[in-house]
């Protein structure tokens, strides 16, 4: 069984583990914001990571934003390194659960996971790297179940909208829902938008590495999950959408494999209908297009060689046409950006068959939510914590290496998040 235990055996509910990396900094604001949601109204918390004077900065930051001073005195410091196995260790038995935000997490990613499973502690990420995801999954998830251990990846933009967005349309659909189809679409005010270049290393890497991801998926030995009703239809590589009223490619992230885990799951453990998905972006006009299939065709070429690699990680603004930069967004740009994710769900209504014919019915749901990258992981990471601590009954039995619908498809969840701005409607 797991165990989530909020007495004083461990002194912080919540280690912020890479508080001043960039998306880090962000979830240290977040955690000031809602300490009054903690386990009987309050949170303990601490940051962690290698430079002390930098996590020091952090917190000066986040007490002038916010407008808290106490949090420059109130919030301990842990200085802890991945390199250095004995510091995590020491950080990990401090924590009830760890929120890691140390990136690209193939390379960082690994040494935390164990960490948190050798000594008790619960470990939430943001990552969007499916290697490394299903990587922690076939390593450790035996362990984590013998220490009772909740490790659930993919908890910010990637992949909590999709994943629970998904399970949010099943829930909300009167009969079986067998099918499901996503588009994404993005907004940025008159500052424009980006996103910060550790986003840009990871795709890097995850495409160079792509024939490892299957042989790695071959190691569990899964059989296809069970199609339900019609099967789905795969759209092609670029078509006109009139869902978003946009052209549209088939989503490149992490998201439909882990709806797919999370789906496989449901069926394995609660013996509930998988749900077909597929998962697509909206990309604009033919201008958008242009730049795209040319930023793609270089970016395709160059990341099969260890020069091409280098370069793109040296220059993310030129080849990703300023939508990826090292400095990342401003707060302004963040202020004036947003996200929607529009479902198209169909299924079967209560008392029809679902081997039966085609499906009768028809649902559409919408997620949408604020700048995704430093805003809504944020607040998606956060509640995701913030309802482990308070839902332990609600969580799965035993402890493992879970996806975020798998572990939060029973917790209200989704109510939290709408209190926060990332908003669940049915149209």
């Amino acid at each position: 069984m797991a165990k989530v235990d909020t007495s004083s055996s461990r002194p912080y509910h919540i280690v912020i583990f890479g508080a001043s990396g960039f998306t880090g900094q962000f979830v240290v604001e977040e955690v000031a914001r809602t300490v009054s949601e903690g386990p009987n109204g309050s949170l303990t918390w601490a940051v962690a990571g290698r430079s002390r004077q930098k996590l020091d900065k952090v917190l000066e930051q986040t007490a002038g934003t916010l407008g808290k001073p106490e949090l420059r005195t109130a919030v301990e410091v842990i200085v802890a390194d991945v390199g250095e196995p004995d510091s995590l260790a020491a950080m990990c038995k401090q924590a009830v659960i760890v929120l890691n935000c140390v990136g690209p997490y193939r390379f960082w990613g690994e040494p935390v996971v164990k960490a948190c499973v050798e000594n008790g502690a619960h470990c939430i990420d943001i990552s969007g790297e499916p290697q490394f995801l299903e990587s922690m999954q076939l390593n450790y998830d035996s362990q984590a179940a013998d220490k009772g251990v909740y490790i659930v990846g993919a908890c910010g933009f990637d992949s909590i909208p999709a994943d629970m967005g998904v399970l949010y349309t099943r829930d909300q659909f009167k009969g079986t829902l067998t099918a499901l189809e996503s588009f994404l679409t993005a907004s940025t005010g008159p500052e424009g938008g980006s996103i910060n270049d550790g986003t840009w290393k990871s795709a890097i890497y995850g495409f160079a590495d792509s024939g490892k991801l299957r042989s790695l998926r071959k190691k569990f030995g899964h059989k296809p999950l069970p199609v339900v009703g019609s099967k789905i239809k795969r759209r092609s590589a670029l078509f006109y959408s009139n869902e978003v009223q946009q052209y549209a490619v088939p989503f490149m992230g992490a998201d439909p494999s882990v709806v797919k885990r999370s789906q496989r799951f449901l069926l394995e453990e609660h013996q509930e209908t998988p749900v077909q998905y597929g998962a697509y972006a909206g990309v604009g006009g033919v201008a958008n297009i242009v730049k795209m299939l040319f930023a793609g065709m270089m970016f395709w070429f160059l990341v099969k060689f260890s020069f091409g690699r280098d370069l793109l990680i040296k220059y993310p603004e030129f080849f990703s046409f300023g939508f990826f930069s090292k400095d990342g967004p401003t707060r302004k740009q963040m202020e004036g950006s947003s996200f929607k994710f529009a479902f198209y769900g169909e299924g079967y209504t209560e008392g029809q068959d679902p081997s039966q014919g085609r499906p009768n019915a028809k649902i559409r749901t919408l997620v949408q939510g604020p700048e995704a990258g430093y805003v809504a992981t944020p607040i998606a990471m956060v509640q995701a914590a913030i309802t482990i601590l308070n839902e332990p009954t609600a969580l799965p039995k035993k402890g493992g290496v879970y996806t975020p619908g798998a572990t939060f498809a029973k917790t209200k969840l989704v109510e939290r998040l709408n209190k926060h701005g990332i908003q669940f409607s049915v149209i």
